[in-house]
């Protein structure tokens, strides 16, 4: 089969192991970002497969009307809006999906909470510039981490915090607190004290249509002026441009987002969150990991094999 892979973004994925996997197959690499529907269908046009990292490219209808020739996506991780399922039915173009333990973004969501509350970023750069202590950071022991949504990332997000000595509680739907409190794990009484009395709070909810603006300024005017707002989900759950106002206004106090609305940005446009000193920004890391490339694309170029032998896999 002729493969097209879009979004690879740092020229990694020929240098992974289970690329040798599509040693049978011909296959194209696209190393930039493309929004642009008619360059899209240029690069898409021979393709037989498409192999997508996560939500980087959306395949619209109009998009898919236009690959004829389209067999086959191979999506790393879930299956998300981005893609028009409906119009791949009608069209007859078989979707396949993955899964993953979670844990790089865990990480990563914990690695931003440290490195926020002790100002590593900005110490680490003072100290190269020839300078010595300028801030004074605050422990976690102690301290109330709120973890919204309880699945599988949000609860190794919870284990950390507990190992870290911390007081943890959760918000979310009934069957996450359920599953949190079977956990020993105690749910907050009500949304608002959630906010009111979290320390640092993570969010790891699903991006849907109900779960889109969720986060209102109302929820961040509750928070703290030394409290951690930390998002690793998606940068839509927070209404459009509440999270810059309110660390404008200083509640919550400091955010360490790893998520946004445009990505990567547009040339010429830059987040304002990258210019707010209370703001720790990074550029989508959390799923971005040696391991779990690995097992998100080796499980993608399976499902590749497996379609083309005939026995196709984890179709949507």
């Amino acid at each position: 089969m002729h493969i097209v892979i879009p979004d690879d973004y740092q020229d990694c994925v020929r240098g992974l192991d289970c690329y040798a996997r599509l040693a049978s197959h011909q296959v194209t690499i696209f190393h930039d970002a493309c929004k642009d529907e008619d360059e899209l269908a240029r690069r898409f046009a021979q393709a037989e497969a498409i192999v997508l990292t996560r939500e980087r490219t959306a395949l619209s209808a109009s998009l898919l009307e236009r690959l004829p020739g389209l067999k086959l996506i191979s999506q790393i991780g879930k299956v998300a809006g981005h893609i028009d399922l409906e119009a791949c039915r009608r069209l007859g173009i078989a979707v396949a999906q993955g899964s993953g333990s979670g844990a790089a973004t865990a990480e990563l969501a914990w690695a931003l909470v440290l490195a926020s509350r002790r100002h590593l970023v900005d110490e680490a750069l003072r100290l190269r510039q020839g300078l010595w202590q300028g801030s004074l950071g605050q422990e976690l022991k102690g301290q109330r981490l709120g973890v919204w949504s309880y699945g599988r990332i949000g609860k190794q997000v919870a284990g950390y915090g507990k190992a870290f000595g911390m007081r943890v509680w959760t918000w979310g739907s009934p069957d996450a607190l359920a599953r949190a409190r079977a956990d020993g794990i105690e749910a907050a009484p009500s949304r608002a004290e959630f906010f009111t009395g979290s320390d640092v709070l993570s969010l790891h909810i699903r991006l849907s249509d109900r779960t889109r603006g969720i986060v209102t300024p109302e929820d961040l005017a509750r928070m703290g002026r030394n409290a951690l707002l930390v998002n690793t989900s998606r940068a839509e759950l927070i209404a459009p441009g509440a999270l810059e106002s309110a660390l404008r206004a200083g509640a919550p106090g400091y955010a360490a987002v790893d998520v946004y609305e445009e990505e990567p940005p547009a040339p010429g446009h830059r987040n304002p969150l990258l210019d707010l000193p209370n703001a720790l920004c990074t550029p989508h890391l959390g799923y971005v990991e040696r391991d779990n490339y690995e097992n998100y694309f080796g499980i993608a170029f399976d499902n590749i094999n497996n379609f083309a032998s005939g026995k196709p896999t984890n179709l949507v």
